[in-house]
């Protein structure tokens, strides 16, 4: 399939960018491409201009704030999965960007585009309600707003970026390393996925976060992220691993389609979600 015609501009940052954003109101922001140029080649998306961000530097850092560890939306998943700051403080964002795809994808996609891409199946987004992140977005008028991304997953493929806008950062809250005795060695969190390849999107996937402030979120269990609210406050309050599990599909819409029915999803997810728990040192 070959895309409409479109013309090419390449942004020289970030308000050039959102300039070019405002100019051109039949435009979409590129980097990676991996989410995008397929939809353009299905015709899914007819863009008239690609501004192209993908050599803005200042949007590839990984940075200690502190509290918290900030990823730039074009840190590459490659860079996302190596990262020792983020290894240390933030264990489960690098391991689950090393479950992304293949390698040819992890050192070309970028997190900011799977983020605004927000596929449902995809495995970041789930990264970022199980952490409880913010999004910071930056608009032409040169306000940024910071948006919880519990509130941040609006819809199939619809975020709270609004056209002229573009997700700049991401900002992950620091998790503390659990307690370890000589008897138990606990990580303090983990991701499960199923998938038919290994290469494939989930058919279902959960990550689950330890801690002061737990969290667990599902990987394509409706038609956006989904941030499991009821087994996140049963994980907070101390509840069994099986109740914690039995509540982690409260919420949630899945779909049918051609990989599963809806019942075998929420089966899956109880499944998931239990071998998460007890990998994460969950008793």
């Amino acid at each position: 399939m070959i895309p409409a015609a479109f013309d090419y501009v390449e942004a020289e940052s970030i308000q050039h960018a959102l300039a070019l954003l405002a100019q051109h109101d039949d435009s979409k922001l590129i980097a990676g491409g991996h989410s995008l140029v397929p939809m353009m080649k299905l015709r899914l998306a007819t863009p008239s201009v690609l501004i192209d961000i993908g050599r803005l530097d200042e949007l590839s850092r990984i940075e200690d704030r502190g509290d918290h560890v900030a990823v730039g939306a074009l840190a590459r998943h490659r860079s996302v999965e190596r990262s020792a700051l983020l290894a240390q403080h933030v264990g489960l964002l690098a391991h689950i960007a090393a479950q992304i795809g293949d390698p040819q994808v992890r050192n070309r996609g970028t997190m900011g585009g799977s983020m605004v891409h927000c596929d449902p199946a995809a495995d970041l987004p789930a990264a970022a309600l199980a952490l409880r992140s913010t999004m910071v977005i930056a608009g032409a008028n040169g306000e940024r707003r910071e948006v919880p991304a519990s509130d941040f997953f609006l819809g199939f493929m619809e975020t709270a970026v609004a056209h002229g806008e573009m997700l700049i950062e991401v900002r992950y809250p620091k998790q503390t390393p659990p307690q370890q005795t000589a008897a138990k060695q606990t990580v303090g969190w983990n991701y499960q996925k199923f998938c038919r390849r290994a290469m494939d999107y989930a058919i279902v996937g959960v990550a689950v976060q330890l801690g002061s402030d737990p969290g667990i979120a599902l990987v394509n269990m409706g038609s956006v992220p989904h941030f499991a609210a009821a087994a996140s406050s049963a994980l907070a309050a101390g509840e069994s691993a099986a109740r914690v599990a039995e509540l982690v599909v409260e919420g949630t819409e899945p779909l049918a389609d051609a990989n599963a029915t809806a019942d075998y999803r929420r089966h899956l997810a109880r499944t998931l979600t239990a071998r998460a728990l007890a990998a994460a040192g969950y008793a």
